[in-house]
């Protein structure tokens, strides 16, 4: 039997998850091999369409143009890393960092962190940016024409997941994306549950 794309059951999923070794999707989710195509990054972000080549947005272009997955999910989770390094970034334009310019996608989660959250302890803005990021990078999708086509369409569902794996839950989400949404907006979130 020959190996391709379209025999290899990679129909279903496709998974962006933390590179963190605390967060494997696959054991989080229950998939088994072939279940889920997936890209793991630092802070599980999405960078927007415009900011060019990189492994995720190919990964994207492959699962959803040639897998044709049906399903894209976002799973963020507690304490980090990524996060605390964009949470706790200095706005200092002589230093370069690839990880600074990495996370600095996830700035306007940062920037709604600080106006909702500012007044907490840092390690609940973490938190709070966590969460953020995750709906950053799902809005971000939407950036890249082939994906708001197929979600626009209905043959594309966008996800958000977060794990707690000090509570050892998982809360997840569906981003609804259509034209004349209640209160003018064309996003909202629904299916939000609760698993632990």
């Amino acid at each position: 039997m020959q190996c391709t794309p379209e025999n290899s059951g990679l129909r279903r999923f496709m998974v962006i998850a933390c590179a963190d070794s605390r967060v494997c999707p696959s054991t989080i989710l229950g998939f088994q091999p072939g279940e889920a195509f997936t890209v793991r990054n630092i802070a599980n972000l999405v960078p927007p369409f415009l900011h060019g080549a990189s492994e995720t947005s190919a990964a994207l272009e492959f699962a959803v143009n040639t897998l044709e997955v049906a399903n894209i999910l976002v799973v963020g989770h507690s304490c980090c890393g990524g996060i605390q390094a964009l949470m706790s970034m200095k706005n200092d334009p002589g230093s370069r960092s690839f990880i600074k310019d990495w996370v600095s996608i996830g700035k306007s989660a940062r920037l709604s962190t600080k106006a909702a959250a500012g007044n907490l302890s840092f390690e609940m803005q973490c938190r709070h940016c966590e969460k953020e990021s995750i709906n950053g990078s799902l809005l971000n999708l939407l950036t890249y024409p082939w994906i708001e086509k197929r979600v626009s369409e209905a043959t594309l569902s966008l996800h958000g997941g977060y794990y707690d794996f000090v509570n050892c839950t998982f809360e997840k989400w569906t981003l609804v994306y259509r034209e004349r949404l209640e209160g003018g907006s064309k996003y909202a979130i629904k299916n939000r549950s609760l698993w632990s």
